[in-house]
């Protein structure tokens, strides 16, 4: 039986119909960025997204996708035939543009701009609704809100709904998140970590460098950790037994070092973390966190060896600049270092039931 291949944490390209609408609708909070505002493609609030200099810069944005490997990324029809070509047979989409919308300081209009990516999001998907997914947005400030948009992601056919790694001021183990991970156990609503550099979100230890590549190398690995911790030893899963979380863009590698570091520190000083009620590593054994890997990694059979198979997830970071297309299925599909059924959840299985897919 051939390998269902799952893309868990690929790109949407924000069409120009939503961006028509975000900016005939909001003329005050966002425009197109000028030559002069360099790097940028938008100016929401002021501020240009990416912002791509100073401490903790992000991607420039004419240098952020993979169009010159033959990326065709702007259409539905675009993406499955690159989707093709990669030998993928569903994707499940994080944004582009829109992924520093849990930055926005104003809550209203950011509720709003969730509203409306969530509903193009879900029409975009349904072009081809047995192999596109999409997931969606909160204004994650906003706690009540957000529970009422994840509500109608849900209604929407959203599989998911994306969250930063922190908020402005506080960590995801905060109790004013509590009601949000209630209702997303309630719904059934997995979440994924995610975030970019140059969004106006907290760097945490990437702000140390303004040279971009040296940002990225910390920014997604250091989000990880950080996100981690306060999950773990703020004891979210702990109190949300049912709570789905995946952990992104950051490879699998670190997983072994950060669980026996958690581990240890539990073992040693549990009594300072006392909602941490179990060995850290018993988390990913009751499939509440779930990792991507990228195609690549070395660490990939030590990582399943040591912590199991069922957590790691194929992802292509398609269309980013960063993503391995046209090979990323091809770099994992071909390795000799992982069983043909350990390739097979990792491949596919483990995002489908991460996500709950469709048969």
């Amino acid at each position: 039986m051939a390998t269902r291949v799952v893309d868990s944490d690929a790109h949407v390209i924000e069409g120009q119909e939503l961006m028509a609408e975000l900016l005939a609708r909001f003329p005050d909070q966002i425009r197109m960025a000028r030559p002069d505002e360099e790097g940028a493609a938008l100016v929401i609030e002021g501020r240009r997204y990416p912002n791509a200099s100073g401490p903790g810069a992000g991607c420039h944005a004419k240098h952020g996708l993979c169009l010159d490997r033959g990326a065709s990324p702007f259409t539905a029809e675009g993406v499955m035939r690159d989707a093709d070509r990669e030998g993928i047979d569903a994707m499940v989409f994080f944004p582009s543009a829109a992924l520093g919308l849990p930055a926005f300081t104003d809550l209203a209009f950011a509720a709003e701009c969730a509203r409306l990516y969530n509903r193009w999001l879900a029409g975009y998907c349904g072009q081809f609704p047995r192999r596109m997914f999409g997931v969606g947005l909160v204004p994650i400030e906003d706690v009540a809100t957000s529970i009422r948009i994840m509500r109608e992601a849900r209604e929407l056919g959203l599989v998911a709904i994306m969250v930063p790694a922190v908020l402005r001021t506080r960590n995801l183990d905060h109790r004013d998140l509590e009601p949000f991970y209630a209702a997303a156990e309630e719904l059934e609503m997995p979440l994924g970590i995610h975030g970019a550099p140059g969004i106006h979100l907290p760097p945490l230890g990437a702000e140390r460098f303004d040279n971009y590549l040296q940002v990225h190398v910390l920014s997604f690995p250091f989000d990880m950790m950080v996100a981690t911790t306060a999950l773990v030893l703020g004891g979210v899963l702990e109190r949300h037994p049912r709570l789905r979380v995946a952990l992104l863009e950051s490879g699998v590698g670190w997983v072994p070092y950060f669980f026996d570091r958690l581990d240890e520190h539990v073992e040693k000083r549990g009594r300072l973390t006392p909602e941490c009620k179990r060995e850290p590593r018993e988390y990913l054994a009751r499939g509440q966190l779930y990792v991507s890997c990228e195609p690549e990694e070395s660490a990939l059979p030590f990582v399943a060896a040591t912590l199991g198979d069922r957590f790691i997830m194929y992802a292509s970071d398609y269309p980013h600049w960063d993503s391995d297309f046209p090979n990323s299925t091809r770099g994992l599909g071909e390795r000799t270092d992982l069983a043909p059924e350990v390739k097979a959840r990792i491949m596919g299985a483990n995002a489908a039931a991460f996500y709950r897919l469709p048969v």
